[in-house]
């Protein structure tokens, strides 16, 4: 017989300043190092994106040794990369970099959102790999809104995205190094879902936008608690949503490893982010200009 998980920590979504970009940051916070193996939840915007304001234009920068993901709720980037990637991300897309041994990408608002104007929202998610793959070759996948499988609660009041792992009979398409779970949860007014998750899985719920109980127990609201961070126990957790909602639904298996990291590295060992800095700047993970 399923049981339901126990929740472990509820936490804010702070706001922070990452140069001249504000954006809010629930994980890593106060408590909470990390939600292994998932590193850095940033959620940014929205943002009221025009000609004269453009916070959210990142320029070449390398990564090694995890995966950076980016879910667009809102908006339009263009992602380039040293692989010779170039694609428009449109909201609803998800672009999963596999970093790798290396990879140099830059993304931002399209020059044409730009000029249009428009609200830019979304979500970074830094993924840890194993020591084992960490040296892997670098990998860019992009994934259409409109190729998600989504998974219905019984009165259709719910949509849930399966974007990696398995949710009822659906598969989410994205290949995956480790076993990962990452949905994306559209609410109506009200309804209710449960969403299966794995005993063994560190998990989380983080919400953007409206107002859900979980588990008959907790209230996510936006500038209130925005994430619930779960026991590794039960097989399942329940939301039943207050009002139009927006969740992000992440579980994993532990990778349980020593983490070293310094700005856009992530490697194991101290030694080994020493090399990564020197390996960028040989020219070794590519080029991107």
């Amino acid at each position: 017989m399923k049981t339901l998980k126990t929740i472990k920590n509820k936490v804010g979504s702070p706001l922070v300043n990452m140069g001249p970009i504000r954006l809010r940051q629930p994980l890593p916070t106060e408590g909470i190092e990390q939600v292994d193996p998932f590193l850095l939840l940033h959620h940014y915007g929205p943002y009221a994106i025009s000609a004269f304001n453009n916070p959210f234009d990142l320029g070449p920068h390398p990564h090694r040794g995890f995966e950076p993901i980016t879910l667009l709720f809102k908006g339009e980037q263009l992602h380039r990369d040293s692989l010779g990637n170039e694609m428009l991300v449109k909201a609803g897309d998800v672009q999963w970099t596999t970093a790798g041994r290396g990879i140099i990408h830059a993304e931002g608002p399209s020059k044409e959102f730009v000029e249009r104007g428009g609200e830019l929202e979304g979500i970074q998610l830094w993924l840890n790999l194993p020591a084992a793959k960490k040296m892997m070759p670098a990998n860019y996948q992009h994934l259409k809104s409109e190729d998600i499988p989504v998974v219905q609660n019984d009165d259709k009041t719910i949509d849930l995205k399966v974007i990696a792992g398995k949710q009822a009979n659906k598969k989410g398409l994205i290949q995956t190094q480790t076993e990962v779970n990452v949905f994306t949860v559209k609410t109506q007014t009200e309804g209710n879902m449960k969403i299966d998750i794995p005993q063994t899985h560190e998990s989380l719920i983080y919400l953007l936008d409206g107002e859900v109980l979980v588990n008959d127990k907790a209230t996510l609201k936006k500038g209130a608690t925005q994430m619930i961070t779960f026991n590794q126990d039960g097989d399942f957790v329940e939301i039943e949503a207050k009002k139009e909602s927006t969740l992000l639904v992440l579980s994993g298996e532990p990778i349980k490893e020593k983490v070293s990291q310094y700005g856009p590295y992530v490697m194991n060992t101290q030694t080994e982010i020493m090399e990564a800095m020197r390996d960028f700047q040989q020219g070794k993970m590519g080029y991107l200009y």
